[in-house]
């Protein structure tokens, strides 16, 4: 018997019954979500536990994504940086225990893959082998193609990530859009529109399944979209990539921070939960509630 709530749609029936919504009851694999591109979009969101992961994964999400942003929405930090491969690991072990359906990718967070190519497959076998995740993603795009070449030459699954790149903090001077401007001499590559679409080429050609697209444009997301025939993944990118993800605590509205500009929010959990930790406090100390023994 399939469950009704679950809404992801088989590939292969898809393209036979586009206007039907037919369940799927296997898990999603790297084939399928390339499959997707120009059928219909690609659902994403991030987890970094048990509890969420199961949630989303019984929710029908397509992708979930264990992300390095775990040190600041978990761990507390300004930035992704400090948080270590070990610590990556953990948190996709936590995740992919509650996913039966979804397709888990883990971050592989900064110096895990830059110093060499050793280090990067060493870094993201270790994801695949411990975490037991199904692909990896990572920043970057020209300066990181022999990396990505190199993991998929040993069959380790890529999805890429240009635009905005978290790890880039303190060169970009903080989260700032990428890809606004044009290059005005030789020297200047970095963040420019040319360079970004350069990145998403070589993404590509390097081997990649997918691509995510951060803080651009959405002339060029749709530009870039229509330029590769891999998927394309877009946060605050606009509405023409092939998919989208969200930091999932963003999209609840469990967060005590700024929510971004491009999130929408399709519920408030943080008040949610203070309102209930309130009136539990004030019951408690009033004597009112009621305690059951076991």
């Amino acid at each position: 018997m399939i469950e009704k709530e679950y809404s992801i749609y088989c590939v292969t029936e898809v393209t036979h019954m586009k206007n039907q919504t037919i369940p799927i009851t296997k898990s999603v694999r790297v084939p399928d979500i390339i499959a997707l591109k120009n059928i219909r979009n690609i659902t994403a969101l991030t987890a970094y536990d048990y509890l969420l992961a199961t949630l989303l994964d019984q929710s029908g999400v397509d992708l979930i994504l264990v992300g390095d942003s775990l040190a600041s929405v978990v761990q507390g930090h300004e930035t992704t940086l400090p948080v270590t491969l070990d610590e990556m690991i953990y948190h996709c072990k936590c995740v992919t225990r509650g996913v039966k359906r979804a397709l888990v990718i883990g971050d592989l967070p900064f110096l895990s893959y830059q110093p060499s190519i050793e280090t990067a497959i060493i870094s993201a076998g270790r994801l695949l082998k411990e975490g037991n995740v199904s692909a990896v993603k990572l920043e970057g795009g020209e300066n990181v193609a022999k990396i990505i070449s190199a993991l998929t030459s040993y069959d380790i699954p890529v999805m890429g990530h240009i635009g905005l790149t978290p790890q880039s903090f303190h060169r970009m001077g903080g989260h700032k859009i990428q890809g606004k401007s044009l290059a005005t001499n030789s020297n200047q590559k970095a963040g420019t529109r040319e360079q970004i679409l350069k990145d998403a080429k070589a993404v590509e050609e390097s081997g990649a399944f997918s691509v995510v697209l951060e803080g651009i444009p959405e002339d060029l997301a749709k530009e870039i979209t229509k330029i590769l025939t891999i998927p394309t993944i877009g946060i605050g990118a606009g509405s023409f990539c092939d998919g989208q993800i969200l930091v999932t605590t963003d999209m609840l509205g469990l967060n005590t921070g700024k929510t971004p500009s491009f999130v929408t929010k399709y519920a408030n959990l943080a008040g949610d939960i203070k309102r209930a930790v309130i009136e539990y406090c004030d019951d408690t100390i009033k004597g009112e509630r009621k305690c059951e023994n076991f």
